[in-house]
């Protein structure tokens, strides 16, 4: 095991592969770790429109291989090829994940069923092929679960994505049981994180508002937490489930 210390540590010749790693989130942690020293592999669906778009720190940038982890055998092939490359594994990063608005109630059963597998299924595959690696090698490794609030609390318009990171925290648990001591394995449960797509929606709902003057604001706050008086019932919501509710109401 590495010590880690109150800046982050230092990961110098260690190797790290961070799924869904070329844009938002997935960046950023991947940018953190190139900067503690680390040699990072990023994958995704889609190959970046050029090298300087993947992440980069310290004079060394990440390196992409294109990948669908929802497939057993690609999740496979980009775990080994992240230990081939830098001759261990010591940290996976399941970030890949994400899920369009969609109601429960008229969703189809496939949009339903591939959501489940990009933001559950899929970091198990991963996390499996990883685990066979990190087990046989000195120090193990660690395995860490990007999770979401959307998994703790009500997720209305991502019903499906929200029991996915739900179950996404509870499977961690079961195998940081099964795979201790030598890995470990942590979810961690994020919440608005500045990013384009963010930006993209805090400026949609903003939009929204001007058109909804049901909606009164009754405490100060951020989106998640802040407390919202929506046609006289007071409830805590974000702004764009209360513009969604009010939108219906006064059709």
């Amino acid at each position: 095991m590495w010590a880690m210390s109150g800046d982050g540590g230092d990961f110098t010749g260690r190797a790290v592969l961070v799924t869904g790693g070329t844009r938002g989130i997935g960046a950023g942690i991947a940018a953190a770790f190139l900067a503690a020293g680390a040699d990072v592999l990023v994958c995704g669906r889609t190959p970046p429109a050029d090298e300087t778009a993947l992440a980069a720190a310290g004079g060394r940038r990440a390196v992409f291989s294109q990948a669908d982890v929802r497939d057993p055998a690609q999740a496979e092939r980009v775990v080994a090829e992240t230990a081939d490359r830098f001759g261990r594994l010591d940290v996976v990063v399941n970030n890949a994940g994400g899920a369009p608005y969609a109601e429960a109630a008229t969703a189809s059963p496939r949009f339903h069923s591939k959501i489940i597998e990009l933001n559950l299924i899929a970091p198990l595959h991963v996390s499996q092929a990883a685990n066979r690696i990190m087990q046989g090698q000195d120090g193990g490794g660690s395995i860490v679960m990007i999770g979401s609030v959307s998994g703790i609390r009500p997720s209305p318009g991502t019903a499906a994505y929200g029991a996915a990171k739900a179950g996404l925290a509870s499977l961690a648990t079961s195998l940081a049981v099964e795979w201790a001591p030598a890995v470990r394995v942590n979810t961690v449960v994020v919440g608005p994180v500045e990013t384009p797509a963010l930006s993209y929606f805090s400026a949609l709902v903003a939009g929204l508002m001007l058109f909804v003057p049901v909606i009164n604001r009754t405490g100060a706050g951020p989106y998640y937490g802040s407390r919202y008086r929506v046609s006289g019932n007071s409830s805590h919501r974000s702004p764009a489930a209360d513009v969604r509710y009010s939108m219906r109401i006064r059709r």
